[in-house]
């Protein structure tokens, strides 16, 4: 066990009830009011100069020692989702419909408790950054920050931001260069034909037959435009439209998700679906109608932040710890949006044995929160390292 791992131990157990109390009272994205009020209040006791409300919910808790001139960043995410948890625990949700699925509380504690540690021990010269972002849960709460001067305010050198891995070793740390998790795109598609009766369809323009032909030429972008060294992915997830077998509908709506790990690729999907879904439907006589909700962008690893984050993680927990990834990831995060304003990495702490993220039945690990924080501890002394 680690010098920094051993001296978290002494104040485990609050952080672990913290992290419970988190638990129990999870808060929707940009209603995190309680959850910000226990982190500002920690962290001003803790000796950090903090600020609140950037990005709304946001905190932000700053601690310069020494002399150094560097800076670095280190961001957890705060929001939970709105999930009826099943779990049982003895700390589960008090809040029907709310509960953190995702594991943020978990994040939170970890960066609370390498705040604890940072500012007990001050082995380091320069300034560090705690990012205690709202509304990563498809509301882009790093966005939002970012709009609110985030880095203008609170200049970083460097940025980084872990999240817990259910189904992988707990304690393995997992990183990659480039390309890490997909962007994600929405799009409605709605195709207004003319409806009819279904024993006399030649007097109709059937939106369904012209909506069918629409999924099926959709499929031909990622294989036939996309070079195949290249990933994408375009899902149709709803289909609705008719009410009855012999009723031809006068429309029809689609659904899409559509994921990359290239701004490029990301842009040249957008002009192929546009064109294509617009083709398709005039050719059955149909009119279509297409809004193109524009979501996070590709997570975007830099390379010279990453192999130092690996490095560290690999003096710190030892190689067998470590695992370089070989390809991304399809889930998004809106850490990308930190990672284009500024360099940085992001990467995965194994939580062990549980239900997937998102899915009422799973528990985050708390044996990685001393795991997860005496990285961002060793990550901080060896960036702002005294002179």
């Amino acid at each position: 066990m680690n010098k920094i791992q051993n001296h978290i131990n002494n104040f485990l157990p609050d952080m672990i009830a913290i992290r419970h109390d988190l638990h129990a009272y999870p808060e929707l994205s940009n209603a995190e009011y309680r959850t910000s009020d226990i982190v500002a209040e920690l962290l001003e006791k803790w000796g950090y100069e903090v600020s609140r409300g950037i990005g709304k919910t946001g905190v932000v808790g700053t601690l310069h020692i020494g002399s150094g001139r560097k800076s670095i960043g280190l961001r957890a995410d705060m929001d939970a989702l709105p999930i009826y948890e099943q779990t049982n625990l003895a700390y589960m949700s008090k809040n029907a419909g709310v509960m953190h699925a995702c594991g943020h509380d978990g994040h939170t504690t970890i960066l609370l408790t390498a705040a604890r540690y940072l500012a007990e021990t001050k082995k380091f010269s320069g300034t560090v950054h705690l990012i205690f972002q709202p509304a990563e849960e498809g509301f882009a709460g790093a966005k939002a920050m970012i709009d609110d001067g985030l880095f203008e305010r609170y200049p970083c050198d460097r940025v980084y931001g872990l999240h817990n891995w259910p189904g992988r070793t707990a304690g393995e740390f997992y990183f990659k260069v480039g390309p890490m998790m997909a962007s994600v795109d929405t799009v409605h598609i709605s195709i207004e034909g003319r409806g009819g009766h279904g024993a006399m369809p030649e007097n109709t323009i059937d939106p369904i037959v012209a909506g069918a032909s629409v999924v099926m030429a959709l499929q031909t972008i990622i294989s036939r435009n996309i070079p195949p060294v290249d990933s994408a992915l375009i899902t149709i997830g709803s289909f609705q439209g008719g009410s009855a077998s012999n009723i031809i509908p006068d429309l029809v709506k689609l659904e899409l998700t559509i994921r990359t790990f290239s701004q490029k690729v990301r842009v040249l999907l957008k002009k192929r679906v546009h064109a294509l879904v617009s083709a398709q439907a005039t050719s059955y006589g149909a009119q279509a109608g297409i809004l193109y909700e524009t979501g996070y962008p590709p997570l975007v690893n830099h390379a010279d932040e990453t192999t130092y984050a690996q490095k560290i993680a690999e003096n710190t927990f030892g190689k067998d710890k470590v695992v370089v990834l070989s390809q991304p990831v399809a889930p998004s995060e809106d850490f990308a949006f930190m990672l284009e304003k500024c360099p940085g990495s992001y990467f995965f702490l194994g939580n062990g044995e549980s239900a997937e993220l998102h899915n009422p039945h799973y528990v985050f690990n708390d044996e990685i929160i001393p795991i997860g924080a005496s990285l961002w501890g060793a990550l901080v002394e060896s960036y702002l390292h005294k002179i």
